[in-house]
């Protein structure tokens, strides 16, 4: 697919998937045993663009998490590793916004985690960043501030699942289509944000995108 498509993946996305638990974390880490990616899934309607606000529901503690969005931009089925940065068509900076109240509720009631991951301003986007700016999405620092200070530094290096390793596995039982987009995990550590916060996420030395917080 063009990339002149692919720029308007926020208009033309049909699945939005993360991968959670996605980075190594200190051995005192609960989950640290992740044998194959763990997934859930965002609404394209969570998608919002800078100019636009991060609103949070009532009763929600929403935390930032930076991350790097993988955008596919060819039909995708049953690929295996090797072959599946090919179907990568560009990436964004992404936030991927979590209510951890909920989270914690869904994780101990071991139910889906739909009402923590997806909500309206939930998956705050760059614009499209093209293949060619990113040659090893296996090599990317990215990092995220509240109000100014550092929050989150880390790089994709540090990944359990590679994005590759991401994308074969979702595309064994999920045709990955061009403008979807997978959240490969977020660094450590995230943090609480709050009305009239402002955040900053982005790539060490390239992309940003800014935000501020309002409560619904």
């Amino acid at each position: 697919m063009s990339v002149s498509t692919l720029e308007d993946f926020v208009k033309n996305c049909r699945n939005i998937y993360g991968a959670a638990f996605n980075y190594m974390y200190p051995s005192s880490d609960p989950f640290k045993r992740v044998e194959e990616p763990e997934l859930f899934l965002k609404a394209p309607t969570d998608f919002i663009t800078e100019g636009q606000s991060i609103k949070i529901p009532n009763g929600f503690t929403v935390i930032e998490e930076v991350t790097l969005g993988v955008i596919i931009g060819n039909i995708c089925k049953k690929v295996n590793v090797e072959d599946a940065l090919d179907y990568v068509g560009g990436y964004c900076v992404a936030f991927d916004m979590t209510a951890i109240n909920e989270l914690q509720k869904n994780i101990s009631q071991k139910v889906p985690w739909t009402t923590s991951k997806s909500f309206d301003t939930s998956c705050p986007v760059s614009g499209f960043i093209t293949k060619e700016a990113i040659p090893d999405p296996n090599n990317v620092e990215l990092f995220a501030t509240i109000n100014g200070k550092l929050q989150q530094n880390g790089s994709t290096s540090e990944l359990r699942f590679t994005a590759a390793e991401l994308i074969s596995f979702i595309s064994q039982q999920h045709t990955l289509e061009p403008n979807d987009v997978i959240l490969i995990g977020t660094p450590p550590v995230a943090g609480t944000v709050r009305a009239g916060d402002a955040i900053i996420g982005g790539i060490k030395g390239g992309v940003t995108i800014k935000f501020d917080v309002k409560d619904d």
